[in-house]
């Protein structure tokens, strides 16, 4: 493939999405074709499994399932096109979203998690990953300040910090992929951080 895949991720209230439309920027600016995409979603099927993940109660097999459902068809509709086609493919969140939150949050087993992932996805990765990570109690005063929350922003404390650190496991586990933003700095110490590794690739 000659595109370009990037992905951001965070806990919620990690500031993330404030920056996605600001990167597809950046790279217009360097003449390059950008699809914006997220997940769960970024298919018509995956906003309808969206809006059933977010909000209605269910087991975490089944949530798991869901997730994966939809990226697999977000993969083969969106990203493997754009990819194909040689556009960078920006999308908020991707598959390390369900390790920090299925495995992190809910407990599900990486071992498990891995099948998923390979049935899914088969050898796909991002070539570049922004891990924007805040303090727990930071991120959830920015939650608290905006909008409704769906049933994972509505989780205790422990979830979020059980979802954190299993994001930091990820981003030691591969430092290459993985670039850790603070998410608790000004807008323009992040965007000036993110603009620094954009111009190195």
């Amino acid at each position: 493939m000659s595109g370009l895949f990037i992905t951001l991720e965070g806990i919620d209230g990690a500031g993330k999405s404030s920056h996605v439309e600001w990167l597809a920027e950046r790279f217009r600016a360097l003449g390059r074709n950008v699809v914006l995409t997220r997940e769960p979603g970024g298919t018509p099927l995956g906003e309808r499994l969206r809006e059933i993940v977010l909000h209605l109660p269910m087991h975490p097999d089944t949530e798991t399932l869901i997730m994966f459902a939809a990226r697999s068809e977000h993969l083969e509709q969106v990203i493997r096109p754009g990819l194909a086609r040689g556009d960078v493919v920006i999308s908020d969140r991707f598959t390390d979203a369900s390790f920090a939150y299925q495995g992190g949050g809910r407990g599900l087993s990486e071992a498990r998690l891995e099948i998923l992932e390979g049935w899914v996805q088969g050898d796909l990765q991002p070539d570049l990953t922004f891990l924007f990570d805040v303090p727990n109690d930071v991120a959830q005063a920015r939650l608290n300040a905006t909008r409704a929350p769906d049933r994972f922003e509505l989780e205790k404390m422990d979830f979020h910090a059980r979802v954190r650190a299993a994001y930091l496991s990820r981003a030691r586990r591969f430092p290459d992929r993985v670039r850790v933003i603070d998410g608790s700095r000004t807008l323009a110490e992040v965007r000036t951080r993110l603009a620094a590794i954009v111009e190195a690739l």
